[in-house]
Order: structure tokens, then C-alpha cells, then sequence
């Protein structure tokens, strides 16, 4: 399961990316971040052909890139997010800088659970399951090893429980695969749109 994904854990990391790590996890660091990092990330991770984001190389942490379906539009939608692989699948954790709400792609995995995980140049297939109990408190410690910022986010977050989501069916998937889907989508969508 880690083939391809490289996971700095805070412990591991060098001075500079625990010191990124720390700063990210601060109330106005994460409020600016919420609304600055996936901007920046998007034109690096593009530059680089999907291998890194700025936010992974500055600080070390495993981002990728999700490709989910929205929960509304039915359309694609790609965010980059942190997540870590385990035996159990990929692991995405739906912090959302600690803010009150889950983020969007969130509500996309619980409406259209297929997708798909872009790292290290290649998308890979998955479906998601959102994760209670044990599962989710083993998961969220394991993550807090890779990401100790998340303990702030929950701080924050307190009308809330962070949702954890485990990917599973990981596997490699064609860009002409997903354009198929996406037409097949699309031509769904204008039939359904016309007969109404």
C-alpha cells in the first residue's frame, strides 16, 4: 500500500519541515492556508506532473491530490489533501484547518464514494468509507504521528468530529479511463437535463 507514497512522520522530518509543521497548525497560519495553500499547491503539483505540491515540499507532509464527484454538480472536483497509507487503505483525514464545517470533498466521498487518489504522477481508483469507532480512533492517532497539527484542528473544530475516510481498492488508473467516465457523465447529466 505505500508503493508510491512517500510518508515523512513529524519525528523524522528535518528542522525546517517540523518548524513548517508547527507554524501551518497555528490559528492564523491555518485561517490564511484554508484559502491560499490549494492555490498554491495546484500550479506545482501541475509543474512537477502530480509528484509534489508546495505544501509537501515545504513541509514534508504526504499530500495528493482527490478527484471526487461532486456532491451536488456531479462534476469532478480535485482538492489536495493529506492522507497516509495504511494496511487498511489510504487514509484522508477531513480536518478543514479545524474550521466549523468538513470541507467539500467530504461531503463528495459520502455522496459518490468512487474515486480517485493522484501522488507520485499516478491516479489511483479507490472507494471510500468513512470511518467510527476503533477504526477511526487507531487511524486518527496514526495520523497524528505524520501531522500533530491535527490535535489544534480538533481544538478548533468543536462542534464537530474530524471525519476520517478510508480509501480502499487503491489501484492505477488511466487518464483515458477517466475521461470515458467523465463523457458517460456528462451525456447522463444533458439526457437528464433535457427530459426535465
Amino acid at each position: 500500500m505505500t508503493d508510491g507514497f512517500e510518508v515523512v512522520t513529524f519525528a523524522s522530518a528535518n528542522p525546517v519541515q517540523r518548524l513548517a509543521r508547527r507554524l501551518v497548525a497555528t490559528g492564523p497560519a491555518s485561517r490564511a492556508g484554508a484559502h491560499l495553500f490549494h492555490r498554491l499547491d495546484a500550479p506545482v503539483f501541475s509543474l512537477t506532473r502530480g509528484r509534489h505540491t508546495l505544501s509537501s515540499i515545504v513541509t514534508g507532509l504526504p499530500v495528493v491530490y482527490l478527484h471526487t464527484i461532486g456532491a451536488r454538480s456531479g462534476a469532478w472536483r480535485s482538492s489536495p489533501v493529506l492522507g497516509f497509507p495504511t494496511a487498511e487503505g489510504f487514509a484522508v483525514i477531513a480536518s478543514n484547518y479545524g474550521r466549523a464545517r468538513d470541507p467539500a470533498w467530504s461531503h463528495n466521498l459520502r455522496a459518490h464514494p468512487e474515486g480517485e487518489l493522484e501522488s507520485g504522477g499516478v491516479r489511483r481508483r479507490f472507494r471510500a468509507v468513512e470511518t467510527s469507532g476503533a477504526q477511526r480512533e487507531r487511524l486518527w492517532i496514526a495520523g497524528l504521528e505524520i501531522y500533530p497539527g491535527w490535535r489544534s484542528y480538533e481544538r478548533r473544530a468543536v462542534d464537530r468530529q474530524i471525519p476520517v475516510f478510508i480509501l480502499s481498492g487503491v489501484q492505477e488508473s488511466s487518464v483515458g479511463e477517466r475521461r470515458q467516465r467523465d463523457d458517460a457523465r456528462s451525456s447522463r447529466s444533458a439526457t437528464a437535463d433535457g427530459a426535465a
